[in-house]
Order: C-alpha cells, then sequence, then structure tokens
C-alpha cells in the first residue's frame, strides 16, 4: 500500500487513534474527575469528524481500487478498539 490514498488513509488512522486515546484518556477522566464536561464535548467532536473522514477515504480507497475489501475493513475494525490504529498502522506501513 504505498500510493497516494494508502498514505492517506495511513495519516487518518493514527490521527484518529490519537484523538480516541486522548478521548478515553484526557477527555473523560476531566468529565468525571475534574467536572469538566466540555472536555469530552471538544475532543470527542473532533474525535467523530476524524472519524467520518477516515472512513470516507477507506470508501473512496474501495471505490478508486487502492485499497482492497479485507483490508478496508481490518482498518475499520481496528480504529473501533483502543490502540488499533497503531497495531494496523504497523502492519500498512510493512506492506
Amino acid at each position: 500500500m504505498s500510493n497516494p490514498t494508502a498514505n492517506k488513509i495511513r495519516i487518518a488512522v493514527l490521527t484518529e487513534g490519537v484523538s480516541f486515546l486522548i478521548l478515553l484518556f484526557i477527555a473523560m477522566p476531566l468529565k468525571y474527575f475534574a467536572d469538566m464536561p466540555l472536555a469530552v464535548k471538544w475532543v470527542g467532536w473532533a474525535h467523530g469528524a476524524l472519524f467520518v473522514i477516515l472512513c470516507v477515504l477507506l470508501l473512496f480507497g474501495l471505490i478508486s481500487k487502492s485499497i482492497d475489501f479485507k483490508r478496508s475493513v481490518l482498518i475499520f475494525v481496528c480504529s473501533l478498539i483502543p490502540f488499533g490504529p497503531f497495531v494496523i498502522n504497523h502492519k500498512l506501513k510493512g506492506n
């Protein structure tokens, strides 16, 4: 996976993965332990937008045939698991 679409997908995977970890390990504790619900609102919004961008890039990659269906499903599923995007990025980097 070394075409421009694949590189954009890798960047989106990493960015979405970082936003997910910030949401889980920084914003959520701030909401529940420091009574700062706005942290989850803004970080959650950003994470949601990044997730939608990743899904659109996966769809574009499927349509343009720059990524196969099996790999796109694997990327999607890994994006739902904490630390999953970093594991799949390592696999994408190797291929």
